[in-house]
């Protein structure tokens, strides 16, 4: 089994689950990434002095801070574009579940610099069809990234959703990075699946499962026919190299002629 993939086998259980800690499982990601899966009248409070950012997966919960408060529903991560709360170290946070069922994805790490608290909301975030036009629509999939250096310029974390189409690629062409990266995955139908790349190796994703990406592995997905595969990415900052374009990602030479318009690939009708 490769040690960078995490196997839910199933739903995550009710309550906080930590697949990542800075000072024990893959501290190599720098950042601590948990699943909370939560009842109604569940509490997640956070008064670290930690970096901070949850993202609403399903369901309604009131997301409170600063003495404010915003409650928010959303039906499913596939639909409807994403919610999110990020923070300094010098705010506290809560989310208290409203409905039967929620699940919220938690993501802490260090960051000594104060840059306040903003909720982003759906409409912060359209859907971007990348990939369209190009590659037959082979790797046409929904990026929405929530915050980034752009928008987050002094945070050490960078936040966004894919939504890989039935049959198609995502986070392609090949690329990699130096910041150590996290995906977990949702399958819509749920017993859907996908594959992964990790550098030479391949996983099988299932719904639930976590990737943990190591600095430099290439690591582009793809999609089984007839299901739908969403994943939250997280990236770690590194201290002396941010993840910013144009520098990163980095693609892979050889693959890149297939963003080219006018490039052909085989079944094409040619010119005589």
């Amino acid at each position: 089994m490769n040690p960078n993939h995490t196997k839910a086998g199933g739903a995550h259980p009710f309550g906080l689950t930590w697949l990542a800690r800075r000072d024990g499982v893959h501290s190599e990601m720098l950042m601590d990434f948990g699943v909370y899966r939560m009842r109604k009248g569940d509490v997640f409070e956070d008064t670290s002095d930690l970096e901070k950012a949850v993202l609403l997966v399903y369901g309604e919960v009131e997301f409170a801070w600063d003495g404010k408060t915003h409650t928010q529903a959303r039906e499913n991560c596939f639909d409807v574009p994403p919610t999110a709360l990020h923070t300094d170290g010098e705010h506290t946070i809560r989310v208290t579940c409203l409905s039967d069922e929620a699940e919220i994805n938690i993501l802490t790490t260090d960051n000594p610099v104060c840059f306040g608290a903003k909720l982003y909301l759906p409409e912060d975030t359209p859907d971007e069809f990348r990939g369209a036009g190009l590659m037959r629509e082979t790797s046409t999939r929904i990026v929405r990234t929530i915050f980034d250096n752009t928008n987050a310029p002094q945070a050490n974390l960078v936040l966004g959703e894919v939504i890989g189409f039935p049959g198609k690629w995502s986070s392609y062409p090949p690329h990699h990075h130096p910041q150590p990266e996290i995906y977990y995955y949702k399958t819509n139908p749920e017993n859907g699946f996908g594959y992964g790349e990790l550098g030479d190796e391949v996983v099988k994703v299932h719904n639930n499962d976590t990737v943990f990406i190591q600095p430099g592995l290439t690591h582009p997905h793809c999609t089984a026919p007839g299901y739908a595969l969403w994943y939250l990415w997280a990236i770690r900052h590194l201290d002396s190299d941010r993840y910013r374009a144009p520098e990163y990602p980095v693609f892979l030479k050889e693959h890149l002629w297939v963003m080219e318009p006018d490039s052909h690939y085989f079944g094409d009708p040619r010119e005589e």
